[in-house]
């Protein structure tokens, strides 16, 4: 990985993402409030589950209303990461904690597909009950770990080397 960063960071793109003193920074905003958008989205489906707020409608309105706030979140956030990993390559690509905030985020990929195709296959009953079963409430709770989860890496990314000491790859080569 460390040849291919160090490849990317020599491309004229890099340099231009870089060399400029705005985009990064700009990017990086973005790419918190898209972040923000999609947990904030999350976040009221998962509190409409576990039957705490939105209870005056059914879960599938509060899911047809926020998911494509989810989706068109993940859009953003995939362009802005990408961005950000052309114009800061070693700093990405290089890190323990950039790494996990990808793991973590296929894992929550994969929890609001597998949530969003129960919906659609249950859907009837998700009209009718108020509170959803115990096991989908639990779902719904590790779910929103695992997007605290990305969020709380993506943030670490910034100081993977001091904080993973030898597990940083920034460290150990």
């Amino acid at each position: 990985m460390r040849d291919f960063a160090a490849w990317l960071a020599s491309t004229s793109l890099s340099n231009t993402v870089a060399g400029t003193l705005w985009v990064i920074p700009l990017v990086q905003s973005i790419h918190i409030v898209a972040l923000a958008v999609a947990f904030i989205s999350l976040f009221v489906i998962v509190l409409r589950i576990w039957g705490w707020a939105g209870r005056d409608q059914s879960l599938s309105a509060t899911t047809d209303r926020f998911t494509p706030w989810i989706w068109g979140s993940f859009v953003v956030l995939a362009l802005t990461g990408i961005v950000m990993v052309i114009g800061e390559p070693a700093r990405e690509l290089i890190s323990f904690s950039f790494w996990a905030k990808m793991a973590l985020l296929a894992i929550g990929l994969l929890a609001v597909l597998g949530f969003q195709q129960h919906l659609k296959r249950h859907r009837v009953q998700w009209e009718e009950t108020l509170v959803a079963l115990p096991t989908t409430r639990l779902l719904a709770g590790l779910t929103l770990l695992v997007w605290i989860g990305v969020i709380f890496m993506g943030r670490l990314i910034a100081w993977d080397g001091r904080i993973w000491g030898s597990l940083s790859p920034q460290i150990a080569g």
